[in-house]
């Protein structure tokens, strides 16, 4: 399922970057190495199944969650005002 095992510390950073509505699936992949299936999968496995449900949901009906249904003008992963994010891999870019 998983291509690699991951430790805890990277699991809470995907699982929080999941729930984030600006997050894109592709910068999950780009950061971990996770694609979307695999999210899912880890998302299903973590959380409790209503948890799983409500974002399952919520996934499904945000626009900004998929890189190619986003607005084109958004061209970041994270917001301009956010200036450092714990335990993210990607310092600055």
């Amino acid at each position: 399922m998983l291509k690699q095992e991951l430790d805890t510390i990277s699991i809470d950073r995907i699982i929080e970057m999941a729930w984030e509505d600006r997050t894109p699936f592709e910068a999950i992949e780009f950061q971990f190495g996770l694609k979307e299936a695999e999210v899912k999968v880890l998302m299903k496995k973590e959380l409790r199944f209503g948890s799983y449900k409500l974002w399952r949901k919520r996934v499904e009906n945000c626009k900004t969650k998929h890189s190619a249904k986003r607005e084109r003008t958004i061209d970041r992963f994270k917001c301009s005002r956010q200036r450092m994010i714990s335990n993210n891999k990607i310092a600055k870019r």
